[in-house]
């Protein structure tokens, strides 16, 4: 297992590394790869002091202030959501399963548009207002479905996915409403459900960053429950998996990553169901590696989902959701085919 996250993790860095330095060269301001290295060695202790500046000011202002920070808000959410996918197919144990099954997305979604809609974004805490208001929106729809798929003080598979279907459905109403009554912001509302990095800082790398770090701890000390659990529930139960409470956790955990990663970057459907999927297929069934890798293929994945985005009409900028949909519906239509040849079979 250690010998095939080494291989597999450090083939994954690299071709992070290089996915970096390329989307940083790229758009509306041309820049050698030679100087955004310079730029980001700069910034390295012991190293910055030994680079020569050979580089206008405007490049590095490029960099630092505007393409960087998105370039790395783009990884932190694709790992997030790659993560939560590989959360949900785990504990669910489907492979269809993705972020947005329990409809987190849909009541962040809540969130965001009343804010838009009654122009309060910069109402009560600046900036972070849309991400904060959007996270709880979330938080508050887990909650709901929890409730609703729980059967004397237990969580059902079939009940927990049908709830989210029908949160997913209500909120979806609403936020539709709001759109279609909506005058003066509704290409607002509507950007914002289709999901983008633009015009996103530091800050946003900010919020972010602390839901990922603790969501890839608490999901990795679970990794050998849901190994187990992939068996069935009550075989997991016999072999001392606490069942009702790793469902719990993982599910908790699992959403605590999509709302995150939906209130700094809008809707962006399809990573959470593609890149754990692919991970799965290259390393196999085993979350201990499935978790870490699925981390650095939801970056790689939305990273270069955004740069297409950003350069494809370049200086028009499509919305990353509609990037990820026509590369993820695809797919998803594979998986499902193939999942129907299976149950004839």
């Amino acid at each position: 297992m250690k010998r095939k996250l080494m291989l597999w993790g450090g083939v994954g860095v690299i071709l992070l590394l290089l996915s970096i330095l390329v989307s940083l060269t790229l758009g509306t301001a041309k820049l050698p790869i030679f100087q955004i290295a310079g730029i980001l060695g700069k910034h390295i202790p012991w190293l910055g002091d030994a680079i020569h500046v050979s580089w206008p000011q405007s490049a590095e202002q490029i960099i630092n202030k505007v393409r960087f920070p998105r370039v790395l808000l783009g990884i932190l959410v694709g790992a997030s959501l790659s993560i939560a996918g590989a959360a949900f197919q785990g504990v669910l144990r489907n492979p269809l399963a993705d972020p947005y099954a329990l409809g987190v997305s849909s009541g962040a979604s809540v969130g965001a548009a009343f804010l838009i809609y009654f122009g309060l974004q910069l109402a009560w805490f600046g900036q972070w207002s849309i991400p904060i208001v959007a996270f709880v929106t979330g938080l508050l729809s887990l909650f709901l479905v929890l409730k609703l798929a729980q059967i004397d003080g237990k969580l059902k598979m079939e009940t927990l996915i049908l709830s989210g279907v029908v949160m997913q459905a209500f909120l979806g109403a609403i936020v539709s409403f709001m759109v279609s009554i909506s005058k003066q912001v509704i290409n607002e509302i509507v950007f914002w459900l289709m999901g983008s990095l633009a015009m996103r800082g530091w800050s946003y790398i900010y919020i972010i960053s602390p839901y990922l770090l603790i969501g890839v701890l608490v999901l990795l000390s679970y990794a050998r429950s849901m190994n187990l659990l992939s068996l069935g529930e009550r075989q997991a139960s016999h072999l001392g998996v606490n069942v009702e409470r790793t469902k719990l956790v993982v599910l908790i955990t699992a959403t605590f990553l999509t709302a995150a990663a939906v209130s700094v970057a809008g809707v962006i459907g399809f990573v959470g169901l593609i890149v754990p999927h692919l991970v799965r297929l290259i390393v196999g069934p085993d979350y201990r590696l499935i978790i870490p890798l699925s981390a650095i293929g939801g970056g790689i994945y939305v990273l270069w989902a955004d740069t297409l985005a950003r350069t494809l009409l370049s200086p028009t900028e499509i919305p990353l959701g509609v990037i990820t949909a026509f590369l993820g519906a695809p797919f998803f239509a594979y998986l499902l085919h193939k999942d129907k040849k299976t149950l004839r079979g």
